[in-house]
């Protein structure tokens, strides 16, 4: 079954990590380029795996499979994961996912994604639908269509939403042919995760990292107290410990201050 490679990740304590792409407006693009370049390596060399965003918060940034190509960068199937959210032209999300798969790519997380006047947002006649608007959901059913068997997909868990309707909308998603999940950042213990129980598949949980809870406000629309006391690398130890069937998701890794320490987290 798909989700049985997904399993062995966790099983073998391997970490998700969460790289972003250079924005399209960036000041000085050979540099950022360079960043990316260096993180990806990094995390490729520990037998980790690299997640790339698809225009996070709804900011034009360059594609994932566009700035590895521009890098020269290699593709190990089993240490990519690319998000591939709802903005975007049918062309263009025909050509990422023909991309995807001449690389040999396999894990891909569907997300409705963050929109903005800039991105177009798929419409259900393009992908021939019918539904008021494409979400994660017609989205995993388009990728099952045009490419049957190719890719594992997942989707996303926002326990910050009622959850009545986050755990109907997560059905439907498993339905769709979701076979494994990622959550929203997890801070210490969330009683909400025992909601995905009854779904049976993989679970990683999206760890913090950074210390601006603003940000982390803005991303989840769930508003933190200024002031919070939070530490994310403790945090990350108290999802270890409280969740060890689960895996985890690194979000805005400091790669200088985080990075060196975190092999001391499966131990």
């Amino acid at each position: 079954m798909p989700e049985a490679a997904v399993r062995r990740h966790i099983e073998n304590e391997i970490f998700h990590v969460e790289l972003q792409t250079p924005k399209r407006n960036s000041e000085d693009i050979e540099k950022d380029l360079r960043t990316f370049e260096e993180k990806y390596k990094k995390v490729v060399e520990a037998d980790w795996i690299v997640c790339i965003t698809d225009n996070p918060m709804g900011l034009l940034s360059y594609g994932a499979l566009e700035t590895i190509d521009l890098m020269g960068l290699p593709v190990h199937p089993e240490q990519l994961m690319v998000h591939l959210n709802t903005f975007h032209p049918k062309k263009e999300l025909d050509e990422t996912l023909a991309a995807f798969k001449a690389v040999g790519g396999k894990y891909l997380l569907a997300v409705s994604g963050d929109g903005s006047q800039r991105l177009h947002r798929l419409e259900p006649a393009e992908i021939g639908v019918e539904a008021v608007t494409v979400t994660s959901v017609e989205l995993l059913r388009y990728i099952d269509r045009e490419f049957p068997g190719q890719f594992t997909c997942g989707v996303a868990f926002n326990p910050y939403e009622p959850q009545d309707s986050e755990l109907e909308k997560m059905k439907r998603k498993v339905d769709a042919g979701a076979s494994f999940i990622i959550t929203q950042p997890i801070i210490g213990r969330d009683e909400r995760l025992e909601g995905l129980e009854p779904f049976r598949l993989p679970v990683t949980l999206d760890a913090w990292m950074s210390k601006k809870l603003h940000l982390l406000s803005e991303c989840v629309g769930h508003e933190i107290p200024e002031g919070t006391p939070y530490d994310p690398m403790e945090n990350l130890r108290e999802l270890r410990r409280n969740y060890p069937d689960y895996g985890l998701y690194l979000a805005i890794l400091g790669f200088k201050t985080q990075y060196p320490f975190l092999q001391e987290i499966w131990k």
